[in-house]
């Protein structure tokens, strides 16, 4: 069946502030139209509606998933319910675009996987820095063995003051600090560019030494909507160590609140025939005629730029639904991106290496 001109009608449940990268994205896009918004508050979500034109307001995501005229859903809620409104999306005969991280707990991973396979729909896991223009060009490079094998990789995301409070700091919604939230990113980021490798073992360590720091005064940082400074049961920097089955090896460390001099975000990638650096920027290192050469790729974005990655996200999740593209982040990858974290927070609990089967 043709979908040349098809236009899908789109759903995103929850409008806080992630939402409106998403429904941006999806009024920029020509394969989409924005249907329905829901969110449990609903003047924000009359309000997203109105902004960007969809014909539907709800409060009950399941009343949203019973009308039939909508083709996929976007999920930005709460950590906590994404797999719960995943897999109803998928039951209801919806494609699924989830934000990170796709699920609290594996558990919850893999029924969301079961789902997706039981529905025959697409389900896209939101990690957006795949889709990055910076990211797409340097999986070309390496695809092409610019690189080599590569065998280790670092990340670092740090934030010297940058607790969000609300729900980000509460864990029976969030299910984690900085590991569950800025980690993500940059473990699936290396792990999506060194190859997908098998997980040999994890060792983690999570530490809750400074708290919110909401006495800090004259610096100003992104705070949730609901934040509350008396809610935070969550770790303020977390560290892994991830080893692979083919030798390769990942270090990584986040932070919501630390001693730092500054804020501080790099991904570095080493291989046996050369390397590059994603943030701060992208360059490409290699040697040529017995010289070390750094390369700068010409391109509009040389880092993240959230409105063109998520442009190219929800762009590719339009194509992968009308059946033109495979998503770049199926819920296979999903699951083991929630399988890593979860390994990090067990070992940070048991204080002992976890291997993986």
């Amino acid at each position: 069946m043709s979908t040349e001109g098809k236009k899908l009608r789109i759903g995103v449940i929850g409008a806080g502030s992630i939402s409106g990268l998403h429904l941006e994205a999806y009024k920029q896009c020509s394969d989409t139209v924005i249907a329905a918004v829901c969110d449990l508050n609903e003047e924000r979500a009359k309000a997203a509606a109105a902004k960007y034109g969809a014909e539907q307001v709800y409060t009950n995501y399941r009343e949203l998933l019973a009308d039939p005229s909508i083709d996929a859903v976007s999920i930005c809620t709460w950590n906590n319910t994404h797999a719960e409104i995943s897999i109803a999306a998928l039951e209801a005969g919806k494609h699924v675009l989830c934000e990170k991280p796709m699920c609290k707990t594996v558990e919850e991973a893999e029924k969301v996987q079961e789902a997706v396979r039981r529905s025959g729909k697409i389900l896209q896991v939101g990690f957006v820095r795949r889709y990055a223009g910076s990211v797409d060009v340097l999986k070309r490079f390496i695809d092409a063995g610019e690189l080599g094998e590569i065998y280790y990789a670092k990340a670092s995301c740090l934030r010297r003051l940058g607790n969000p409070g609300g729900w980000f700091s509460d864990s029976s919604r969030s299910g984690g600090g900085p590991l569950i939230d800025l980690g993500v990113h940059i473990i699936d980021l290396c792990w999506y560019l060194m190859g997908r490798p098998k997980v040999k073992s994890i060792s983690g360590n999570t530490y809750r030494n400074l708290g919110n720091r909401a006495n800090v005064q004259n610096l100003s940082f992104y705070k949730a909507a609901d934040y509350d400074a008396s809610r935070n049961d969550v770790e303020d920097a977390a560290n892994a160590v991830i080893r692979f089955e083919n030798g390769a090896s990942l270090l990584v460390d986040v932070s919501f609140t630390l001693h730092a001099a500054k804020d501080e975000l790099y991904i570095k990638l080493y291989g046996d025939k050369g390397g590059a650096e994603v943030e701060p920027a992208l360059v490409v290192m290699s040697e040529k005629y017995d010289t070390i050469v750094n390369s700068t790729p010409q391109i509009d974005h040389t880092s993240f730029d959230a409105s063109e990655a998520f442009g190219r996200e929800i762009a590719h999740f339009a194509g992968s639904c009308l059946g033109r593209v495979e998503t770049l982040s199926p819920v296979e990858d999903g699951l083991e991106v929630t399988r890593m974290l979860s390994a990090i927070y067990e070992s940070a609990a048991k204080g002992t290496e976890i291997h993986f089967d």
